[in-house]
């Protein structure tokens, strides 16, 4: 099988070196393991910005929305445990399933999918219903590509609801865009192995304010994914409760390592947005229509309209690219008919420029010709 170019948002494209790390079979007792996971744990704080002595990191099997359902499950009281979500757009909606799934209380607060969520709206919430011990939302919303103001939001919850703990989802987002943790209270932020930080698909992770994470000792409706009780074994034994991604885990931290080597997040988020500008640029030159305009200031993913050409057919276009190498992702917007195309991963500006003329090519394939009129209407 050949790699593909995957302009998704996940999983993505990761070096060779990255996959070659997978190469060896450690136990999840050996040392050297056990320092790999040491290694990644303090690194993740390191990213974060955030102090060993206030914040701990805790790895979890499984992907981004196992650690975020591991939230849920141990930071949520039993008792009076009622959750504000703050969602616009499907991963905001997801956090209303496992709260669901979960039997847990919850009050959502529902924005349009092409709009960031209004702090205003928020304070209004917050300062009418004091009964909420946790609010959630996401950070970069990649349905869409909304960049959400987390940090407004941090400070308003620590200003009207001190005692509730904050759940940020920065899946698509940590590492390639900067988060200050301390100045937007967050208490929880969930991402994976498999985004920004370009490792592949097997855990993903939590930090966590260790303040809060004591305090839901017990708590857990869940025996695997109690955040607790991981942390505490973690803590006291350098191994995991079950096993390990042990061949996962020596790929993060080759991939820990090419992050540094490239810059950190600066130079990390310098590519992104070096991708992302390349492809807006050059998919408007061709006609292309953005479902955001210029106010959002996300870089991770575009979503665009499917044009309204008589010979548009988006199964078509998608399958035409496929079958040069190159895999976009279907919309995931309910209002408008959409597809994405994502620039994080092991992607550079010259898979994007390829990209670019590969959809020059797949048009010409379905006599579209470029550039489209600018002036049709788009659904």
């Amino acid at each position: 099988m050949n790699d593909k170019k995957l302009y998704t948002p996940g999983p993505l494209n990761v070096s060779l070196s990255t996959k070659e790390a997978m190469l060896v079979d450690l136990g999840s007792r050996d040392l050297e393991f056990m320092d790999t996971v040491k290694y990644i744990r303090s690194k993740l704080l390191e990213i974060a910005g955030v102090s060993s002595d206030d914040f701990t990191s805790v790895p979890v099997q499984g992907s981004g929305t196992f650690a975020i359902e591991a939230v849920f499950t141990t930071s949520v009281p039993r008792t009076n445990g009622k959750v504000l979500v703050l969602e616009n757009g499907a991963y905001g909606v997801r956090i209303g399933q496992i709260l669901n799934a979960l039997g847990i209380q919850t009050k959502t607060l529902k924005f349009l999918e092409d709009e960031k969520v209004d702090v205003k709206m928020v304070e209004k919430e917050l300062m009418k219903d004091q009964s909420f011990t946790n609010v959630a939302m996401v950070h970069s919303e990649t349905s869409s590509g909304v960049l959400n103001p987390i940090k407004e939001i941090g400070v308003l919850v620590e200003k009207h609801l001190p005692d509730a703990s904050y759940l940020v989802d920065a899946m698509s987002s940590f590492g390639a865009i900067d988060i200050d943790m301390e100045g937007s209270n967050i208490d929880f932020l969930v991402s994976s192995a498999n985004k920004c930080l370009e490792g592949v698909p097997g855990f993903s992770y939590a930090i966590c304010r260790k303040e809060r994470l004591r305090k839901c000792k017990g708590w857990s409706r869940s025996l695997v994914l109690d955040l607790v009780a991981q942390w505490e074994v973690l803590e006291r034994t350098g191994q995991f409760r079950f096993t390990p991604p042990t061949h996962a885990m020596l790929a993060f931290r080759q991939a820990l390592l090419e992050y540094e080597k490239e810059g950190g997040l600066s130079g990390r988020a310098q590519r992104y947005k070096e991708n992302c500008q390349i492809i807006r640029d050059g998919m408007k030159s061709f006609g292309f229509k953005t479902l955001l305009d210029a106010s959002h200031e996300g870089y991770i993913i575009t979503s665009f309209y499917f044009p309204q050409h008589s010979n548009f057919d988006f199964q078509d276009f998608y399958s035409g690219l496929k079958e040069k190498g190159q895999v976009i992702y279907p919309g995931k917007v309910t209002k408008a008919a959409c597809f994405r195309i994502g620039n994080i991963g092991h992607l550079f500006p010259r898979d994007m420029r390829h990209l670019l003329s590969c959809v020059k090519e797949v048009c010409r394939d379905m006599d579209i010709t470029l550039p489209m009129d600018m002036k049709q209407d788009w659904i």
